[in-house]
């Protein structure tokens, strides 16, 4: 009578599958999401340093070669996630 009580090993294992395939689900979409969201990012990163540099030029100011290679290392970062 226990047998009745408890669940079969394959409605187990499916229980289990769709269970592990809701959660590969939700991952990819929130991977999805998450890129989305980093490459909103790194355009408006890039909006950002335009118009600092539009502002700097306006003031008079030059962008030193350490701050471009600071930037291209951030840009290089972003790209490759």
């Amino acid at each position: 009578m226990a047998d009745k009580d408890s669940p079969s090993a394959r409605e187990l294992s499916q229980f289990a599958e769709n269970l592990l395939q809701q959660l590969h689900e939700n991952f990819e979409d929130l991977t999805d999401k998450l890129s989305l969201q980093m490459d909103e990012m790194g355009e408006r990163i890039n909006d950002l340093e335009k118009h600092v540099a539009e502002l700097m030029a306006e003031a008079g100011i030059e962008n030193t070669s350490e701050d471009s290679e600071r930037t291209e290392g951030i840009k290089e970062t972003l790209h490759t996630t």
